[in-house]
């Protein structure tokens, strides 16, 4: 295997090498900083591959392989389109059990970025004197940095900013959008060893449509579904369930939603994330788009609301029109939860959110 960089810079201190990171070890009390001297102690060792975790969103979480060359060339793809360069710090706040995190690493040690080891809370910014060049967030992260004045202005200094791990929605977008560096939306998943495609968040260029990076190849499967090649991060071709939608004459794309989140009611196809998207903007607490068992039509679509007790609800059949989507969309249940189901990477978990659906009893399931 050729020799992979092996040098970092963490919170200030370099370290280089296999014995240097072993010997850090031996003295750091910080679990969050030994946890990134581990990856790269293994990163330095002979096994030529990193074992991943998926997250769990769209199924039971499993182990992926991936050969650390790869990883190198899917962080050479970020820091080229990113424009990040040697002594650039970059803020690590995401756990180093995932992809995401371990991805920051491995762009620090590719490019001799500055790493920023904070805790992988709802507050990054904490504690922070300056701006980072480059972060890696969640949404979680940036609406609860929004809270508070002195880590908003932080996280609005961010030259490179890029959110992923969960949809950004219209709210959060409409905010973003006024920042006055780059936010990105990424698209990617742990099978191809992080980001594939960003979409603009901020500046007069931000909408829904993603842009791969160099060395993507898409296409569109049988089924309308995202179809990635990628030989440089050793994915020869992967068939996904996004359905999406490329914009005429380009290789930009948006995601409509997922095939197994399809709601089949009658005959008639749901998309759950696009109706999701449609009444966002509507309803006034958090809430996902679900289905209940009917004698009928096999599938009821119903919306799942977060609260203790019944709250009103908008029109959902005058949302439907005014944006031009199927009356046979709406909603035929509500249900009310005290919590929508959350994978730990802060993904919607479907499967949790229809088994809550399902065991909903009394004045908390209600007929619309």
């Amino acid at each position: 295997m050729k020799m992979l960089p092996q040098s970092i810079d963490i919170n200030g201190r370099v370290i280089s090498g296999e014995e240097g990171f072993r010997e850090a070890l031996r003295t750091e009390t910080n679990d969050e900083i030994r946890k990134v001297l581990e990856f790269c102690l293994h990163w330095c060792g002979p096994d030529p591959e990193v074992v991943l975790h998926t997250s769990g969103s769209t199924g039971v979480p499993k182990e992926i392989h991936a050969k650390k060359t790869a990883m190198l060339a899917s962080a050479r793809m970020t820091v080229e389109r990113l424009g990040l360069k040697a002594g650039d710090t970059a803020l690590l706040c995401l756990p180093m059990d995932y992809i995401a995190g371990q991805m920051v690493v491995v762009r620090a040690l590719l490019a001799g970025l500055r790493v920023i080891v904070q805790d992988p809370s709802r507050h990054p910014f904490e504690g922070l004197t300056e701006s980072p060049v480059f972060a890696a967030l969640v949404p979680l992260q940036v609406k609860a940095s929004l809270e508070t004045p002195k880590e908003e202005a932080l996280m609005r200094g961010v030259r490179e900013l890029i959110v992923g791990g969960a949809a950004t929605d219209d709210t959060l977008a409409a905010i973003l959008k006024t920042f006055p560096h780059h936010v990105w939306s990424t698209y990617g998943m742990t099978e191809t060893l992080s980001h594939v495609a960003l979409r603009p968040l901020s500046g007069a260029k931000a909408g829904p449509w993603y842009e791969p990076l160099p060395g993507v190849t898409l296409s569109e499967s049988s089924r309308g579904t995202l179809v990635i090649s990628a030989p440089a991060i050793d994915v020869p071709r992967i068939e996904t369930n996004d359905i999406v939608k490329f914009a005429e004459g380009s290789k930009e794309f948006r995601v409509l939603g997922r095939v197994d989140n399809v709601i089949d009611t009658g005959g008639i196809k749901v998309p759950a994330e696009a109706l999701e998207d449609a009444i966002r903007s509507e309803m006034p607490v958090p809430f996902a788009v679900t289905w209940l068992p009917d004698e009928d039509l096999g599938s009821a679509v119903t919306v799942e609301v977060e609260s203790d007790h019944p709250i009103a609800l908008p029109d959902f059949r005058a949302i439907l029109k005014r944006e031009g989507l199927s009356p046979y969309w709406k909603p035929r249940h509500a249900v009310f939860v005290p919590k929508i189901s959350q994978t730990r990477s802060g993904k919607p978990d479907r499967k949790g959110i229809q088994r809550a659906a399902a065991e909903a009893k009394g004045d908390l399931k209600q007929d619309l």
